[in-house]
C-alpha cells in the first residue's frame, strides 16, 4: 500500500485507550483547521471497534461543534446504547481539552435478506482519461494565491475526478449538480469496516461546495465562511473504496445562511452503495451585520 494511503488507515484505526475510550491524531490539509471528514471517519472507526465485525455500520448521525485543534489530539468516548438481536447502537463524543467537537449516533445490524430496490445511476462518462482534482490544480499553477497552492496540488490518499470541473478562480452560477468519481490511490485491505469508515472520510469532499454553484461562489470566494454542521449517512450494500464509486451530489436549498447537500455513491455495477445528506454554513462575512 502506498505510504499516504497507509498512513490514512492508520490515522483512522486510532489508538485504543481503554475499553470504550479511543484517541486519534489529525492530518494537517492545509485548511488551518480539522478536515471534517477525518473527524467523522475517526468517531465511525471508534463505534465499529466495539461492535461485532458480522455488524456492519448502516447509519450515522453527526453534528460539528468546533472546529479543533490540529496540534491536539482527539479522544473519542464511545457509549454503548444498545446491543440487541439485529441491531447495535453507538455514540460518540470526540473530546479536546475537555470539550466536545463532535458528536456522532451510528447504528449496525446483522447482514440479512431483504427487499430490494434502489435509484439508477446518473449516465455520466466514466473516470477514464478524466483530469484528478489534483491535475486541474496543477494546471492553475499560479494563478492559485500562494497560500493556498500547496494544498490544492498536494498529492491525497483518495483520488477525485470531477466530471464537469469548476474553476474556482472564475465560478459561474449553474446548476447545483456535480458528479465526481473517487478511489482510494490504492488496494486496501478486505476489512468492510475499513472501507466504510474511508467512505465516511471521502463522503466530506466537494459536497457542501456544491450548495454555492448556484450563486456564482467557490471556496475561493474572498470573504466565504463555509463549515459542515452536521452530516447523515447511510451505507446501503457492500463496497470497495478501492475501486471506482461515483459520488453523485444535488443541493436542494440554501437559505438562511446554511446549504442543504444530498449525494449518492454508485460503485461501478451500477448499484447505490451509500447515501449522503449534509446542512452546512455558507456565508459571506460582509453580510455578518
Amino acid at each position: 500500500m502506498q505510504p499516504l494511503l497507509a498512513n490514512l488507515v492508520d490515522l483512522l484505526r486510532l489508538e485504543r485507550l481503554d475499553r470504550d475510550l479511543f484517541r486519534g491524531t489529525s492530518q494537517d490539509l492545509g485548511w488551518g483547521a480539522i478536515f471534517g471528514g477525518q473527524v467523522l471517519g475517526q468517531a465511525l472507526s471508534a463505534a465499529a471497534q466495539t461492535v461485532p465485525a458480522d455488524r456492519p455500520a448502516h447509519s450515522l448521525h453527526a453534528y460539528f461543534l468546533r472546529a479543533g485543534d490540529l496540534q491536539r489530539p482527539i479522544v473519542y468516548q464511545v457509549e454503548r446504547i444498545r446491543d440487541g438481536a439485529s441491531f447495535a447502537t453507538r455514540r460518540v463524543v470526540a473530546v479536546q481539552e475537555g470539550s466536545a467537537i463532535f458528536t456522532l449516533a451510528a447504528s449496525f445490524q446483522v447482514s440479512e435478506p431483504g427487499f430490494d430496490h434502489a435509484d439508477a445511476m446518473p449516465e455520466v462518462p466514466g473516470p477514464e482519461g478524466l483530469p484528478s482534482e489534483r491535475d486541474l490544480a496543477l494546471a492553475l499553477g499560479e494563478r492559485l494565491p500562494a497560500a493556498l497552492r500547496a494544498m490544492a496540488t498536494a498529492e491525497r490518499p483518495i483520488e477525485l475526478r470531477p466530471v464537469v470541473p469548476r474553476d474556482p478562480l472564475a465560478p459561474e452560477k449553474v446548476a447545483p449538480v456535480r458528479h465526481i468519481w473517487v478511489r482510494a490511490i490504492d488496494r486496501l485491505p478486505d476489512d468492510d469496516a475499513l472501507h466504510r469508515y474511508l467512505l465516511a472520510y471521502a463522503s466530506d469532499f466537494s459536497l457542501l461546495g456544491t450548495s454555492l454553484d448556484p450563486h456564482g461562489l467557490s471556496w475561493l470566494t474572498r470573504g466565504l465562511q463555509i463549515a459542515s454542521l452536521d452530516h447523515a449517512m447511510w451505507f446501503h450494500r457492500p463496497l470497495r473504496l478501492d475501486e471506482w464509486l461515483l459520488y453523485a451530489i444535488d443541493s436542494p436549498s440554501a437559505s438562511g445562511a446554511r446549504g442543504l447537500v444530498r449525494g449518492q455513491f454508485f460503485d461501478q455495477q451500477g448499484r447505490l452503495v451509500a447515501s449522503v445528506m449534509q446542512e452546512g454554513l455558507i456565508r459571506l462575512r460582509g453580510n455578518l451585520g
